[in-house]
């Protein structure tokens, strides 16, 4: 598989990764309340690279051709969102001086990346449309490992700009609890809009 593929994807996945999300707002969550943006950013990633490879082993498109499974995945997706955003309205995050005193355990934030991510159509519906443009059927590699190796590419970009963001935040918003509280609530109410805009899309 020629390198200009992978570097060509790469352009195309980075601009999708920096753009603010779910995962966004998560990962800063994460980050203000300390000492759990590493698994959930594993949790996100997870999410991720299921979608490589349903995408890549050909369920991807079986699925995408139900649209009663995919209007369940996103109304229970979107419902996810709504709760956790709410939670966050509710609960503002709001640093704390002592890394001892984290919130959660490590496995229930990593639990919650993942149903954040994987049950985001738009995460699926992503790879669907994406990776079978940027392989080569003519290639010497098969279209499925073309497929989930241009995947993991993603999955890495993933992972570099939510620590950053997730570690970022901690960083910036540490000594500020006030504008630590503010971006947690700007947080919950993205989750919120999102989970609007993907039921509203869905039931369109």
């Amino acid at each position: 598989m020629a390198l200009s593929f992978f570097a060509a994807f790469w352009a195309v996945s980075v601009l999708f990764v920096i753009t603010p999300g779910a995962d966004w707002a998560y990962a800063i969550s994460a980050g203000i309340r300390g000492g759990r943006v590493i698994p959930a950013v594993c949790g996100l990633l997870s999410g991720h690279l299921i979608a490589t490879l349903i995408v890549a082993a050909g369920v991807g498109a079986v699925v995408a051709d139900l649209p009663t499974l995919m209007k369940g995945l996103t109304v229970a997706g979107a419902c996810y969102l709504i709760w956790l955003g709410i939670g966050m309205l509710r609960h503002p995050a709001v640093p704390t001086a002592d890394e001892r005193q984290v919130e959660g355990n490590a496995l229930r934030w990593a639990v919650k990346g993942l149903c954040i991510s994987g049950l985001n159509p738009k995460v699926f519906l992503l790879f669907l449309a994406l990776l079978p443009q940027f392989t080569d059927p003519h290639g010497t590699w098969p279209l499925s490992l073309q497929m989930a190796a241009l995947g993991m590419v993603h999955v890495v970009s993933c992972a570099v700009v939510y620590l950053i963001v997730g570690f970022g935040s901690k960083a910036v918003l540490q000594t500020r609890p006030r504008a630590a509280r503010l971006v947690s609530q700007i947080s919950g109410a993205l989750m919120i809009i999102i989970a609007a805009l993907l039921l509203t899309e869905s039931f369109r």
